[in-house]
């Protein structure tokens, strides 16, 4: 198994270490769970979660801490790998719908007894987790945090909010795992807005200014296929072919969207 990491505009490619490789063989069996859905599965060769997952350092004895899970897709990876030595964290938007979808999605998986469910709240950029976790990972969220600030006139308050709330959350050396939509850097700035795709700079900047460093990044969710231009924004591509059958078939062949994969450590 090989990952490809950005340093500045160039992709290192190198092999990972046979640690990686043996926690890689940990993460597999979490992947392959039989008792995962198999229309989740299905998805896997879009999302790449073992490759996604060993790149952020997910461990079976951390506290992993993942951040709005909505349908639980990768939930039902990350609560079987962490049930008997670590703990599964869901944090969710603060109302009282968002926590009690989360917690019954979380009720009936492995490592439900330890597992919590706590809201994120914006205004005191806050999970209450301070210095407790050792992971907080993000699926394709950072677009909802930026276009939830654009409605309410908060701009990236509220994506900032969250990046503090995740720094905040960590333990010393803990990492923030980040994958979302990419949109072009020549892209105007407004389709942040609107589209769901979010700029590799935008995350970077609003990391930095929480306390965040860059630790790495890959490139195993790049799509180069998905030009970020389409008519209902990412929604226009699969899974969600917000038009029906209107070219059904052109964006089933492009597949899911491009997707920056990015880590970010919590200085010592």
């Amino acid at each position: 198994m090989r990952h490809l990491f950005a340093a500045s505009a160039a992709f290192v490619v190198f092999a990972l270490p046979a640690a990686a490789m043996a926690q890689s063989s940990v993460l597999a069996a979490a992947v392959n769970n039989p008792a995962r859905p198999q229309e989740e599965k299905a998805r896997d060769r879009y999302r790449h979660p073992l490759e996604t997952l060993t790149f952020f350092g997910v461990k079976p004895e951390q506290t992993v801490v993942e951040y709005s899970p909505g349908g639980g897709w990768y939930t039902h990876i990350l609560m079987p790998l962490v049930a008997n030595k670590g703990r599964y964290v869901a944090v969710v938007g603060n109302s009282p719908r968002a926590i009690e979808g989360a917690t019954k999605l979380v009720a009936g998986l492995p490592g439900a007894g330890a597992a919590k469910v706590l809201p994120f709240d914006p205004a005191n950029a806050s999970m209450g987790l301070d210095g407790t976790a050792d992971r907080v990972l993000t699926f394709r969220n950072v677009h909802n945090l930026l276009m939830a600030g654009a409605g309410n006139g908060q701009g990236d308050k509220v994506a900032l909010a969250f990046f503090q709330a995740a720094f905040k959350a960590l333990k010393p050396g803990g990492v923030l795992g980040v994958v979302d939509h990419r949109l072009p850097e020549s892209a105007d700035a407004e389709r942040e807005r609107k589209s769901g795709y979010v700029k590799r700079s935008t995350v970077v900047a609003l990391a930095t200014r929480a306390g965040f460093k860059l630790d790495g990044e890959s490139a195993v969710n790049a799509n180069l296929k998905d030009t970020a231009d389409w008519p209902n924004g990412v929604w226009t591509l699969p899974p969600s072919l917000q038009l029906g059958e209107q070219d059904k078939a052109k964006y089933l062949a492009i597949g899911e969207s491009d997707r920056m994969t990015l880590r970010f450590v919590k200085p010592q």
